[in-house]
C-alpha cells in the first residue's frame, strides 16, 4: 500500500509501504516506523535505528527530524489506529465492545457463546486472547497495541469469524488503540478503583471508558448498559444525548430486568422480565453478579439483530469462563475456587457472591501485583477481612517490588490474617484449613499460567496448584 493511501495525504515520494510497526527493533525494509511518545522513552529518537533498519516512512509528532518521509500529527496513537485499520482492513461485520472495571471477559465470552448457539461464526477477543473456533492467538494486552489489534481482526475476519466480543481496556482507550475498530455495539459493566497508577483519578478513568460511548461508537450503533454499575446512569445519559439505541439490564434495567435472584449450590436461579414476560433460567455460574454479566451479553447478542426470546432460554448453556469464580476443585466436602479478583471492589464482589454457596467458612487466598496501584492495596486486604472468615495473604505478581512489603500493604487492611509469601504454600494451607461446607476463593490471578517475580516469569498455575492440595488430602 502506497503511503499517500496509508495516511490519507499527499506524499511525494511516495513509497510502497510493507508493514507498519511502534517498535523500532522490529522495522524491516519497506516499514513505517511509528514514533510514539511514551512515559519512559520517545520514539523519536529511535528514528535513527529505523532509517537503519530500512524504515520507507515515519509516523511522529510535527518537527521530528528525518530524512525520511514524515507523516506529522499531533496525535500520533491515534493515526496509527486508523492507518491500521487501513493496512489490515477486514474486520468482522459485527464487532461488540465491553469496557467497565470488572466482568469485561465473562461478558465477552457468554457473548460469543451465545452467538455461537444462534449459529453465527463468533469470537472473542481480550484478557485471555483472540478465539474463536478453528483461530486462537495469545495477545500481550486486554487490549493490543493497534497494528496488533487490527492484525488480528483482519485474520479473525479471513477465518470467517462474523460476530465479534472484544474487551476494550481503558489504557486502550486512553491511548486510542480501538480507534478504526467498526464497533456496532458497546457494553458497560460498572466501574471501580483500578489503573490510578496510570489514570490521574478515579473521574479521568471513567471518562476514558466513557470514549467508546462518546467516540468509537457510531451513531447507528446500540449502547447495552449494566444499570447496577456504578456509574452506569452517567454512561446512560451519554448514549441518550447522541440518540443511540439503548439497552438496559440489571435489576435497575428495564429491557432485561432481574426479577429475582437465587443462589443454588451449583448456579443460580434467575428470573427476567422482558417486553411484557417472565423467563425463568437456572445459569451454570457461581457469583450472583454473573448474572449482571451473562443479561450483558444477551443485550448484545439482541444488539445484533437476535429477538430476547431466542436468546434467554440460552442463558442456561453458557459455559464458565477460565478464572472466573472457576470450580478449581474440591476437598473434604468444601469446594475450591479460583477468580481473577484484584481489585478492592472485585474481591468484596467475588466474596459476597460466594457466600451464599458455602454452608461453612469462606476462606481466602489474596495477593496485590507489584508495580501497579499501592493505594488498593489496604482496601483489598480490608474487603478480604470483611468477606471471609479466613484470609491468607500471600504474593500475587510481586514483579520489580519487594513482596515483603506488598503484603504489609495488604495487612493493613487485615491485621487477623495469616501471612505466607510462598504462593503454593499459602494455597495448600487453605485447603488443608477446609472443612466440609467451606469455600475458599483463590483471588487474584485466575486464568494467568505465570507469577512475575523480579522480571521473571515462572510457572505458576492456581487452578493447578489448588488442585495438587485437594489430591494431597485424599
Amino acid at each position: 500500500m502506497r503511503l499517500s493511501a496509508l495516511a490519507a495525504e499527499r506524499f511525494d515520494p511516495d513509497p510502497e509501504i510493507q508493514g507498519i510497526t511502534p517498535d523500532s527493533r522490529a522495522v524491516r525494509e519497506g516499514f513505517l516506523f511509528a514514533a510514539l511518545p511514551g512515559e519512559k522513552a520517545d520514539g523519536a529518537d529511535f528514528i535513527p535505528q529505523a532509517e537503519k533498519m530500512g524504515a520507507a516512512a515515519v509516523l511522529a509528532k510535527p518537527g521530528a527530524r528525518t530524512r525520511l518521509p514524515l507523516g506529522a500529527d499531533p496525535e500520533p496513537r491515534l493515526r496509527l489506529s486508523l492507518m491500521a485499520a487501513r493496512f489490515y482492513p477486514g474486520q468482522p461485520k459485527t464487532v461488540a465492545g465491553i469496557t467497565g472495571t470488572n466482568g469485561k471477559t465473562s461478558v465477552a465470552i457468554f457473548a460469543a457463546a451465545l452467538w455461537s448457539m444462534l449459529g453465527e461464526k463468533s469470537g472473542s477477543l481480550g484478557t485471555l486472547g483472540a478465539a474463536a473456533y478453528g483461530f486462537k492467538r495469545a495477545l500481550g494486552h486486554t487490549t493490543p497495541e493497534p497494528v496488533v489489534l487490527h492484525q488480528t481482526l483482519d485474520a479473525m475476519a479471513k477465518a470467517g469469524v462474523t460476530h465479534l466480543a472484544m474487551e476494550v481496556s481503558s489504557h486502550a482507550l486512553a491511548q486510542f488503540r480501538a480507534d478504526g475498530v467498526k464497533f456496532s455495539a458497546a457494553a458497560f459493566t460498572n466501574l471501580t478503583q483500578d489503573h490510578l497508577d496510570f489514570h490521574k483519578s478515579l473521574d479521568d478513568y471513567f471518562a476514558a471508558k466513557l470514549r467508546l460511548f462518546t467516540d468509537l461508537l457510531p451513531t447507528e450503533g446500540t449502547a447495552v448498559v449494566n444499570m447496577d454499575g456504578a456509574r452506569a446512569a452517567e454512561v446512560l445519559a451519554a448514549a441518550e444525548r447522541r440518540r443511540l439505541r439503548v439497552i438496559t439490564t440489571g435489576r435497575r434495567g428495564e429491557t432485561f430486568k432481574i426479577a429475582s435472584l437465587q443462589p443454588n449450590p451449583s448456579g443460580l436461579d434467575l428470573e427476567i422480565d422482558a417486553q411484557g414476560r417472565r423467563y425463568a433460567s437456572s445459569l451454570p455460574l457461581i457469583g450472583a453478579f454473573q448474572a449482571e454479566n451473562a443479561l450483558l451479553a444477551a443485550g448484545l447478542a439482541v444488539a445484533s439483530g437476535r429477538a430476547g426470546e431466542e436468546v434467554l432460554p440460552l442463558l442456561a448453556k453458557l459455559p464458565g469462563v477460565p478464572g472466573r469464580m472457576q470450580h478449581a476443585a474440591s476437598a473434604g466436602g468444601a469446594g475450591i475456587y479460583v477468580d481473577y479478583a484484584h481489585t478492592p471492589d472485585a474481591v468484596a464482589t467475588a466474596l459476597r457472591a460466594i457466600r451464599p454457596h458455602a454452608a461453612g467458612r469462606v476462606v481466602a487466598v489474596i495477593g496485590a501485583g507489584g508495580d501497579r496501584d499501592r493505594s488498593k492495596r489496604r482496601l483489598m486486604g480490608a474487603a478480604a477481612a470483611a468477606g471471609a472468615d479466613l484470609v491468607i495473604v500471600t504474593d500475587d505478581n510481586p514483579r520489580s517490588e519487594d513482596p515483603a512489603a506488598i503484603r504489609r500493604d495488604v495487612l493493613a487492611g487485615c491485621p487477623a490474617a495469616r501471612e505466607i509469601g510462598d504462593r503454593a504454600e499459602a494455597i495448600a494451607a487453605a485447603v488443608a484449613a477446609l472443612s466440609e461446607g467451606d469455600v475458599l476463593l483463590i483471588a487474584g490471578k485466575g486464568h494467568e499460567t505465570g507469577q512475575i517475580i523480579g522480571g521473571v516469569t515462572y510457572p505458576f498455575d492456581d487452578a493447578a496448584e489448588a488442585r495438587r492440595a485437594a489430591g494431597a488430602r485424599s
